[in-house]
């Protein structure tokens, strides 16, 4: 195709595109006479994103904490993106399923091994100052993350270990949600009674969950699964993947996050052991208590009973 034909070629497809939105192609060329170059700065909205780090002390090493909670929070919307191509794709196969699969893995990979920002990033003596103005605030209550576990896997793989032969894929949405594992960081089961952290989380996006629990009730990562032919449920790469996504979030990520923690609030000497937020948790975050598993089907009897028992 010489340079003639690919300049026809172009301008018809210009006009089909936007015959198929019922707009004149010549307003939209006309358009392109006024419009100015876009830059990188305008693209990634550089300036404001480089606006919202809001410290509440004059402590240097708060802006490290800031940031690396928004940069999470970043990835997080990155592994949502890529779930819900998996959650919405029709006629998945395995490559794509694998392919976008671990895309997120690596996402989580990238998480694990940031934490020693964190953890040899910040002065203890700063933190254990700083940290006393994000009370009753908790890394607990980052909506996006309860969002991927929603995304992941079967409400009953979330539901306190406690609670689960109470309830199955007929139980109503609100009752579920009252029973997930991390309920247990800020609810008295005896009373019902719950923190100031876990009500005002619940006041904010309760309503977000309950949807997405539902929305992704047939289509969550472990559902797309189990609707690939019976074949391509034994493709060793795609198993592979499916393994080591959930082992990577359900206990490398875990463990190094709680390791950080541990440095600062509890094996420092200076701390009181406490959660900003009030929970408990080192029961809360180890997965060998809360036993966060996505994946139960593809690991083996004795890789369930010591899940997360040995690190």
């Amino acid at each position: 195709m010489n340079e003639i034909e690919n300049s026809e070629y172009l301008l018809r497809e210009i006009e089909l595109k936007y015959q198929a939105i019922n707009q004149k192609t010549e307003t939209q060329l006309e358009g392109l006479l006024w419009s100015k170059p876009i830059t990188y700065w305008d693209y990634i909205q550089t300036d404001a994103l480089l606006n919202i780090q809001t410290q509440r002390t004059t402590l240097p090493d708060e802006m490290v904490f800031i940031m690396y909670h928004q940069v999470n929070e970043l990835i997080f919307k990155m592994i949502l993106w890529e779930m819900k191509q998996i959650s919405y794709c029709e006629n998945i196969d395995t490559v794509f399923f694998t392919e976008r699969l671990m895309r997120i893995s690596r996402y989580f990979d990238m998480l694990t091994t940031s934490f020693s920002i964190m953890e040899d990033g910040m002065d203890v003596d700063q933190y254990m100052k700083f940290r006393n103005t994000l009370t009753p605030a908790s890394g607990f209550q980052s909506a996006q993350y309860r969002l991927i576990e929603f995304s992941s896997t079967d409400l009953i793989n979330l539901i306190d270990h406690r609670f689960r032969d109470s309830i199955d894929r007929s139980t109503s949405y609100d009752f579920a949600f009252e029973h997930l594992y991390w309920q247990a960081a800020g609810k008295d089961y005896h009373t019902g009674k719950k923190s100031f952290l876990l009500d005002e989380f619940e006041k904010k996006y309760k309503k977000l969950f309950l949807n997405h629990m539902e929305e992704y009730n047939t289509i969550n990562i472990w559902q797309k699964f189990k609707q690939l032919p019976e074949l391509d449920q034994k493709n060793p790469e795609l198993i592979q993947a499916m393994r080591h996504y959930d082992h990577t979030v359900n206990i490398t990520w875990v463990m190094q996050h709680l390791n950080t923690a541990k440095k600062y609030i509890d094996s420092s000497g200076k701390g009181d052991g406490e959660a900003t937020g009030g929970s408990d948790w080192k029961k809360y975050m180890h997965p060998k208590y809360q036993r966060r598993i996505f994946f139960p089907e593809l690991w083996s009897e004795h890789e369930l009973k010591n899940w997360g028992a040995e690190m």
